[in-house]
């Protein structure tokens, strides 16, 4: 159906249907099912119909019609997959109003971190996918188990104030988690009853997390802040459900800032208040100030400006599918046609409340207990440990060329500088100064990006525990000179690691590099351990090695390097090459490997000195990437300037 068409059709439509108020099946619930009788009549198939619904949030006819015009180009409209689903518990009333007041201090003062991508929450169950025609079922699930618990909800709920080097939160007292848990798994069980989903309760330690994943300098102001959290205030915590798209579950979501309109086919027409998914894997048609991304809107993507679009939460594209009071039995909330009843507090666009309007029930007699503060250092949620993975330094033989070397030695191979951004000198190789064709130095600049890190991350203050490196020389120096910028040098000692190398199929030629021995690399002044034993000798590694066989020795070193640091300290920075960064940390996360070609559109990507941080769970013991403690280093290009051939002309 052509645009016009579908415009055409949707007016006729909205001539024929009046959309009014539903006549409700019992208080608080209002079913799918007159929506979709309405949609149905109206000629749009039924899993066309169902998905618009629940993706409006099953508000009325009129928001599900308008998302099926908006989307009918879009190119998994038929597509059965279902949405993700999560049970959370919200506070509402003068406890929302103290979160969210620390919500807005605390982005004043010290900026977005990770807990402001959700709103403040417990989360009762892991996400869960339900397909459309199960949400009804799913909603009287819910609204049933509530019923069930009404009378014997714990009230208040006691929360303690605990802060670490990277986490501020209120955790609920362990007594009263277990009842909230079991409330969890008899929802679960009715899920599975009823809509025949499953549902994994959640099993770490429920908490409202209000700060995670900030600078450490923040951590003072943040406390601060957190202290004066008054959590005696009145709540009436609510049982809640929302749902994302699980296409999307992984992306960046951004929010358009300004309308534009597409000059050439690969690129997406943006309307202001839209949202753009965008995953930093599909980048590769993407050039300079540009960006790939899928519209929320219309489900389409393409190309789009970079700077029409800014960052917006993680919950922002969520869809709200009601909310039950624990206090009052004619409490149920949700949007109209969808589970539990009508909107929160005048919430009409099928995703989240405005929390700076918060829900203030009839009667608030709950007062939650004083918070006590726990110990920094209590052992039951010791410091987490980071893996911290750098790209090495500006390269010699792409600034200069690969014919730096017959440029820099002489005849006897004596070393002569001429740019300032070579280094004054250079180790000796005993195999000779070719052998440095393979295994180049880093820049002047090089240096002092690796210094620069360093300080960021001393100023910061990042404590690393443990230096690995890969064994070609640039990031040998690089290692060496971030250990400088960290006033480390000569202090602590770079482990060379040969398993850190990078994919022998990119080195040229029929043989791996002569690398520098570690006893040479120490005479020359580099902050070396001329003790370590690698987990991959040099012996072991082979040329022109399959991608599956770099990916997986990649993988093995980086797990056998956190085994052989683990309880002797909590951070271990890796310094090796542009592929390391995925090449490390991907299946450390539990995800598969990419394909070899997405593999490489990633890593061309990935600057000098690129940088990236991954952090364990301490709960789950699995790892996932989080914002590094330092800014990113970003520099341009400096031609090389010759004064004759350019002001010395005719």
């Amino acid at each position: 159906m052509g645009v016009a068409a579908s415009m055409a059709a949707k007016e006729d439509l909205y001539a024929k249907v009046t959309p009014r108020r539903q006549r409700q099946t019992r208080p608080g619930t209002v079913k799918h099912g007159s929506s979709l009788d309405v949609l149905l009549t109206m000629g749009f198939p039924k899993t066309r119909a169902l998905k618009a619904l629940i993706s409006t949030g099953g508000r009325n006819v009129q928001a599900a019609c308008d998302w099926l015009f908006s989307h009918v180009d879009d190119p998994f409209l038929d597509d059965s997959l279902p949405r993700e689903y999560v049970l959370y518990l919200r506070p509402s009333g003068p406890l929302l109003h103290q979160l969210t007041h620390f919500w807005q201090q605390s982005r004043v003062l010290c900026g977005k971190n990770k807990a402001h991508n959700i709103f403040p929450h417990i989360t009762l169950c892991q996400f869960f996918m339900c397909p459309d025609s199960k949400v009804d079922a799913l909603g009287e699930a819910l609204q049933n188990t509530v019923a069930q618990w009404r009378g014997r909800f714990p009230n208040p709920i006691p929360l303690e104030l605990y802060t670490c080097s990277n986490f501020i939160g209120l955790f609920v007292e362990e007594q009263v988690a277990e009842v909230l848990k079991n409330f969890a798994s008899d929802f679960a069980s009715e899920a599975v009853a009823k809509a025949e989903v499953h549902v994994e309760s959640h099993k770490k330690q429920l908490h409202v997390t209000l700060a995670y994943h900030f600078q450490a300098n923040h951590l003072a102001s943040l406390e601060k802040l957190a202290k004066a959290v008054d959590v005696s205030q009145g709540c009436d915590w609510l049982a809640v459900l929302y749902s994302r798209d699980i296409r999307f579950a992984n992306h960046e979501t951004l929010r358009v800032m300004y309308p534009y309109t597409p000059q050439n086919e690969d690129e997406l027409e943006l309307v202001t208040g839209d949202f753009i998914f965008m995953s930093p894997m599909e980048q590769g048609s993407a050039s300079e100030g540009w960006v790939y991304g899928t519209s929320m809107g219309t489900g389409l993507s393409g190309l789009l400006p970079e700077n029409y679009v800014s960052r917006a939460d993680e919950c922002d594209t969520w869809v709200f599918h009601g909310s039950h009071s624990f206090l009052n039995c004619a409490s149920p909330t949700g949007p109209g046609g969808a589970m539990g009843g009508m909107f929160l507090d005048g919430q009409q666009d099928g995703r989240l409340p405005d929390e700076s309007s918060p829900i203030d029930p009839p009667t608030l007699s709950v007062i939650c207990q004083p918070m006590q503060m726990l110990r920094a250092n209590s052992q039951s949620r010791g410091p987490k440990r980071t893996l911290f993975v750098c790209r090495h330094g500006e390269r010699m033989d792409v600034v200069f060329g690969k014919h730096w070397i017959s440029q820099c030695f002489d005849a006897k191979g004596r070393y002569v500088r001429t740019n300032l951004n070579m280094p004054p000198s250079l180790p000796s190789r005993s195999g000779g100064f070719r052998d440095y064709d393979k295994d180049c130095p880093i820049t002047v600049f090089g240096s002092t990006q690796a210094r620069l890190i360093g300080e960021a991350l001393l100023e910061s203050h990042t404590v690393v525990d443990f230096v690995y490196c890969s064994p070609s020389l640039r990031c040998v120096q690089t290692a060496h000179n971030i250990l400088r910028g960290l006033q480390q040098d000569g202090k602590m000692k770079i482990r060379v690691e040969p398993g850190l190398f990078e994919w022998t199929k990119w080195v040229s030629g029929n043989s791996l590099p002569t690398w520098i021995p570690v006893t040479d690399l120490a005479a020359a002044n580099l902050s070396v351990d001329t003790t370590y034993r690698p987990h991959v000798p040099i012996s072991k590694l082979t040329v022109s090695e399959t991608y599956e066989t770099y990916i997986s020795r990649s993988f093995q070193v980086t797990r056998e390097i956190l085994n052989e640091c683990k309880n002797l300290g909590n951070t271990v920075l890796i310094v090796a090459h542009a592929s390391s960064l995925e090449a490390c940390t991907r299946q450390m996360q539990g995800l598969s490997p990419q394909n070899s070609k997405d593999f490489v559109q990633v890593v061309r990507k990935i600057p000098y000195l690129g940088f990236c941080a991954c952090e364990e769970m301490a709960e789950t013991g699995v790892w996932q990437l989080v914002d590094p403690p330092i800014l990113p280093l970003t520099h341009g290009p400096n031609h090389s300037f010759n004064w004759r051939e350019t002001l010395l002309q005719d």
